[in-house]
């Protein structure tokens, strides 16, 4: 059975022996991320932290809880990751479409898909307690590098949370994991993209001049957190899509104040509102590419007031240098985004996130390549819409290359290319022409590590490769042990 919440998940964690509990006290400034990096950068990302004694508030903290393949498959109920691909295949069969976005709006009409849409109940654990007088000082809110929140903020963010804004026109929900900077005890700063969902929302209350209610919840059931942070495409409910992934409907409640539903069996909810015209100075953040993302302003949410349990565990993620937690979260990530992909462009047959990239920062793409261009075409689309749009590294390789082993597909790719002709570069640049991601580039590379047919500069036709003949391959694997060896 799937974790009705993130306590009944770290029990899981726990039993299992992939929880370390800290009991001496930590400071959540700086002492609390170096014990989590630490532990994510060992062998196999270590174990989840529950720290319960932190510096300054009565509440204890998690960590590195998906930090590892163990405990994402635990979070997902899958004995492997490759079995999310298996599931997202055969829903997606259940339905016509052409592109991931014609698949959500079929999948809403999808009887299978239908039965876990999220319900609604009047009460929840993330109210057993109401804070009509908010103060975000008192929860243990994470600073995680000594240049974040410069110049100017005490570089406390909230990394683990789940941001529900609700369309003006529609009226549809959006959840979507977006890095919430605390600028005072009662305002913070939301970091969103603005072509992301909150982003969106916020556009359409602008051109109203209207306040935009905002209700954040922490915590959750394993499911609901992970939807929050995928690609899904705009027509899927994250909600819904979190019940898939758990087996059972989400169950929400109607925030006290903004009128947005959440989890009812979150740790705690942050309400409020964004003023259309209002901003603050967010900082700087350090980013999983090594670097600060550069300070800018932020949309300014008010927070009306704070919901929780009697004592709710605060989630945290600290995201730097890989291997971190979100490097496994994108992992599983791929897995489930990968079919999306395929609807679009059949031709792919396998995808590879490298975890240096860090979710779509980088892609190895195994291809049926059919034609001349083929690579580069694939390229294209994927530039140009879905998850890996704002992917700085796109890698194409043939069908028969095993993406997932990169020693093997370094080793091909860099005896197949022509750097001359085989670099696509194409430009990008964040929202004000300054990379979003904090990492000094401007620009995308492609690089095609596909044979070359007849048309595409290979005058003397593509070499054949070395391959010793069947035959004989089988004749030695049948006389092995006949040479002597016992394996």
């Amino acid at each position: 059975m799937a974790c009705q919440d993130l306590r009944e998940f770290l029990d899981k964690l726990e039993k299992a022996g992939e929880l370390h509990r800290v009991g001496v006290e930590v400071d959540p400034v700086l002492e609390m991320a170096e014990i989590t990096d630490r532990m994510s950068k060992s062998p196999e990302g270590g174990k989840a932290l529950l720290f319960e004694r932190v510096k300054g508030s009565r509440f204890p903290a998690a960590t590195n809880i998906f930090g590892s393949t163990r405990r994402v498959c635990a979070a997902l109920e899958v004995e492997e990751l490759a079995g999310l691909t298996r599931r997202m295949t055969e829903l997606l069969q259940q339905v016509k479409a052409d592109n991931a976005h014609d698949a959500g709006t079929a999948l809403a009409g999808n009887h299978e898909f239908a039965r876990y849409r999220p319900v609604a109940v009047e009460k929840g654990a993330c109210r057993e307690v109401v804070e009509q007088v908010p103060d975000l000082s008192a929860y243990p809110i994470l600073k995680s590098w000594p240049g974040d929140g410069r110049p100017g903020g005490d570089g406390r963010f909230i990394t683990l949370p789940l941001v529900f804004t609700r369309d003006p026109d529609t009226g549809i929900a959006n959840c979507g994991m977006y890095l919430v900077q605390v600028i005072s005890p009662a305002l913070a700063g939301i970091r969103w993209r603005r072509e992301s969902g909150g982003g969106g929302h916020l556009a359409k209350y602008r051109a109203r001049g209207e306040r935009m209610p905002v209700s954040i919840a922490l915590g959750g059931d394993p499911a609901t957190i992970f939807s929050a942070m995928l690609p899904l495409p705009d027509s899927i409910d994250e909600m819904q899509f979190a019940g898939f992934l758990r087996g059972k409907p989400v169950e929400l409640v109607c925030s006290l104040t903004s009128g947005i539903m959440v989890p009812a069996h979150a740790e705690m909810v942050i309400e409020g509102y964004i003023d259309p015209v209002e901003t603050c100075p967010g900082g700087e953040f350090g980013n999983h590419t090594g670097f600060y993302a550069p300070a800018r302003e932020l949309p300014a949410m008010h927070i009306t007031c704070i919901t929780r349990r009697r004592e709710p565990i605060f989630p945290s993620t600290v995201v730097g240098p890989p291997p971190m937690e979100d490097c496994y979260m994108a992992k599983a990530a791929e897995r489930l985004m990968l079919p999306f992909t395929r609807l679009g462009l059949p031709e792919i047959m396998e995808i590879n996130l490298p975890l240096e990239g860090i979710f779509h920062g980088a892609a190895v793409v195994s291809i049926d390549k059919r034609f001349p261009g083929h690579a580069r075409q694939v390229m294209a689309v994927l530039w140009a819409q879905g998850w890996l749009r704002n992917a700085r590294l796109l890698v194409l390789v043939d069908g028969d290359v095993d993406v997932q082993d990169l020693s093997h597909t370094f080793w091909k790719v860099l005896n197949s290319v022509n750097w001359t002709r085989d670099l696509v570069v194409a430009d990008q640049s964040g929202d004000d022409g300054r990379p979003e991601s904090g990492f000094p580039y401007c620009g995308k590379l492609g690089i095609d590590a596909t044979r070359k047919l007849p048309g595409e500069g290979t005058e003397h036709g593509w070499p054949g490769e070395v391959r010793m003949d069947e035959t004989i391959r089988e004749l030695v694997g049948k006389r092995w042990r006949d040479y002597g060896f016992r394996e």
